[in-house]
């Protein structure tokens, strides 16, 4: 039971400390309790808490700000409260403005993009015995390690971007693409080089929107600001929540002004909702955001990913259950099986591995088969060492 969190340590109830490389739940980007973002919340919460959607200086300034981090394509925002919240706005705006016939949206096999009706639907998401298909039409994931054609890369020809090409992009009825650039509930697939490259071309060449949704990986996670910026895309919408307010309840739509504010898409109260654009949440991002440019932490992100990138490679090298490591910055899965022949999935060894490591003093994101580290920014390399060193014994406890 956590009591207390400094940085990347977390405290529990008996004193006990453990590190936190799963930043929360993905989301503290500059660790718990960072000191500027608890001033700059204490701060707030004396002078001001909800005006629904009003402005305030502060919001010029966070608007001032994502102008500056965000490419020049993105000029025009609104803030929610969540990441499935901001998704479904972002599905708002692709419906309003879609034309006669582009009924349909595309997205991806294996994607995530929240628990909400409209998010679900995108990945056709079944609940109990409802089917909640939606109007979408499904594209293959870049999963090499389990590639649903059975072919290998780089001899595929990455096929699975052209049979999205063909079936999304090419479809006259299909009017945006919605897609995680790195897929990361699904175990943190990164896209092999030309998949997005001419997914992004077709889209763009045939009038499909690029929604981008960066929620987890928008902010800096993976090396850039937007994980689109790392694999060449150019989104027409981007969704940012977790790490964006440092584990703060506060989600972004950005995206391209002459769509945003198309008549259609700005009707009043589209983009309004009770808990949006709080001088709370503004106050976190703001804060975050603030340390993550001028500490120049995306950098940082990108020295500490290669050490992980070695390293993790060093602990696949040694144990044959892990069956593949793969990631982009701070942001990495690790996928264990019963063997490397077969691949079939073991979620009891990486269940087992996650308490292993817990009762270790070390905390990582369980998600099935697979165990994701996401450390925040401002680790050091001393206690990158020393989580890499107790995920080295668990798994070594664990598999020996």
């Amino acid at each position: 039971m956590f009591a207390e969190g400094r940085g990347a340590v977390l405290t529990d109830l008996d004193g006990n400390q453990y590190l936190d490389f799963a930043a929360g739940a993905l989301t503290q980007s500059l660790g718990h309790t960072h000191p500027e973002v608890v001033e700059a919340l204490t701060a707030q919460a004396g002078r001001l808490w909800n005006v629904h959607d009003s402005a305030t200086p502060d919001r010029a300034d966070l608007l001032d700000l994502l102008a500056r981090l965000l490419p020049d394509q993105l000029d025009t925002y609104a803030f929610f409260s969540t990441g499935a919240e901001v998704v479904e706005a972002a599905l708002r705006v692709v419906q309003a403005t879609a034309a006669p016939g582009r009924n349909r949206m595309g997205a991806l096999r294996h994607g995530f993009h929240g628990k909400t009706m409209g998010s679900r639907m995108l990945v056709h998401w079944d609940v109990g015995h409802q089917a909640f298909s939606g109007n979408t039409v499904l594209g293959y994931a870049p999963y090499c390690y389990r590639c649903p054609l059975e072919l290998e890369h780089p001899s595929c020809g990455v096929r699975c971007a052209s049979l999205v090409r063909k079936h999304i992009a090419e479809k006259p009825n299909v009017s945006a693409l919605v897609f995680e650039p790195v897929l990361g509930a699904a175990g943190v697939i990164v896209p092999p080089p030309g998949y997005w490259d001419q997914i992004a071309e077709a889209c763009r060449a045939a009038g499909v929107l690029l929604v981008a949704d960066e929620v987890l990986t928008g902010g800096g996670r993976t090396g850039a600001f937007l994980a689109s910026e790392l694999l060449g895309i150019k989104p027409d919408l981007a969704m940012l929540s977790k790490g964006t307010a440092n584990g703060f309840p506060f989600a972004v739509l950005a995206g391209r002004g002459d769509l945003l504010r198309r008549p259609e898409a700005a009707t009043t109260g589209a983009y309004a909702s009770t808990y949006a654009s709080n001088p709370l949440g503004i106050a976190a991002a703001r804060a975050t955001l603030e340390v993550i440019e001028r500490d120049r932490l995306i950098e940082r992100v990108r020295v500490l990913g290669a050490l992980l990138e070695d390293r993790l490679g060093a602990l696949r090298s040694r144990f044959a259950n892990l069956g593949q490591v793969r990631g982009l910055g701070l942001l990495w899965g690790l996928e264990f099986v019963t063997d490397r022949a077969s691949r079939t999935p073991a979620p009891e060894i990486a269940r087992a591995v996650y308490t292993t490591a817990l009762d270790l003093g070390l905390r990582t994101s369980l998600g099935g088969h697979i165990l994701r580290i996401a450390p925040p920014f401002t680790l050091d390399e001393a206690l990158l060492d020393e989580g890499l060193r107790l995920l080295d014994k668990a798994i070594g406890q664990v598999v020996a």
